[in-house]
């Protein structure tokens, strides 16, 4: 056996990554938000390098519209040093850094270039605009909403084993699991997931005699999409609440569509979760009234049991 040939006694190499799939490489700043990277670089980046950084932060509107040329000319580099900038970045070169850089202006251009009240408003003003926005927001919805939508969702829940409710983030998650709070006081069986993963598995356990309603304001939440095109694949009922014309929308069986305008004061929380919780309250009314009888009898079973843990006999809110 020549030595070529001879075993090693060492196990197989693993192959070498895709370039896509690599680990970053030492030195890489590998942003996802290339703004603070740019502010932050002094003490990752060569001084070559660091001359374009200090150039794009304080011409960030106008890269866009330049080649690696103009770049390297403006900063008094050559083109091989601006490669080296932008994959210092974490991008893998100069169309890259572009794309990237543009897309972060477009989602961050109302808090860097203000646009919105920095004032400090008193308590009073502050509670106004609130008010006000949400009155705004729950006329525009009362003025979109689809009643017969709303009646056929009804449908679908009389008679059902459960309802899976769902939202991925801040407003569609509470949103869902007060949904789930609202139904199992109905006394159907309600759940709420909020996470990914188990939302996944547990799309895959529904079947025709199960509901899955989702909530999301922009309707192109991956996780949420796709836990509706598995639930279908299985014969569950999907609902959802989001906007039209979206991936979402047009996966559901039954879609209860608004399209809510948001207040651009960035210091402000967003309206449209109202609007969402009201078409909820709504939903569960109309199923409420559809099922007099066991929702009445669930509700004085709720009601006894927390006057027996608590002893308050006086008026409370129903259904609470």
């Amino acid at each position: 056996m020549s030595e070529q040939s001879k075993p090693t006694g060492l196990p197989n190499q693993t192959p070498p990554l895709p370039a896509s799939k690599a680990p970053p490489q030492k030195g890489r700043i590998g942003a996802v938000d290339l703004i603070p990277a740019l502010h932050n670089s002094q003490t990752k980046l060569a001084v070559q390098e660091q001359k374009v950084a200090d150039y794009v932060k304080e011409n960030l509107s106008e890269i866009s519209a330049m080649t690696i040329g103009d770049l390297a000319d403006r900063c008094s580099v050559s083109k091989p040093t601006v490669v080296r900038f932008c994959r210092s970045l974490g991008c893998e070169g100069f169309r890259d850094f572009k794309l990237r850089l543009a897309q972060n202006i477009a989602v961050s251009a109302q808090y860097l270039y203000g646009g919105t009240n920095d004032q400090n408003p008193d308590a009073d003003a502050a509670v106004d605009q609130v008010l006000g926005a949400v009155f705004a927001t729950l006329d525009i919805m009362r003025r979109q909403i689809n009643t017969e939508k709303l009646e056929a969702a009804r449908d679908a829940c009389l008679d059902r084993r459960q309802i899976l409710f769902s939202g991925i983030g801040g407003g569609s998650s509470f949103v869902a699991q007060e949904a789930s709070n609202r139904f199992f006081r109905l006394g159907i069986p309600s759940f709420f997931v909020n996470d990914s993963y188990v939302l996944q598995m547990r799309a895959a356990a529904l079947g025709p005699e199960d509901v899955l309603f989702l909530i999301s304001a922009s309707g192109e939440a991956d996780a949420i999409v796709g836990a509706a095109e598995v639930a279908n694949g299985y014969g569950a009922t999907t609902i959802s609440i989001t906007r039209p014309d979206t991936r979402l929308s047009n996966v559901s069986k039954i879609s209860l569509l608004t399209d809510l305008p948001e207040d651009s004061d960035i210091y402000k929380p967003t309206a449209s979760r109202y609007a969402h919780l009201a078409i909820v309250d709504a939903f569960a009314m109309v199923v409420a009234q559809e099922m007099t009888d066991e929702t009445k009898e669930n509700l004085r079973r709720i009601r006894a049991s927390l006057t027996a843990y608590h002893g308050r006999t006086g008026p409370q809110p129903l259904g609470d």
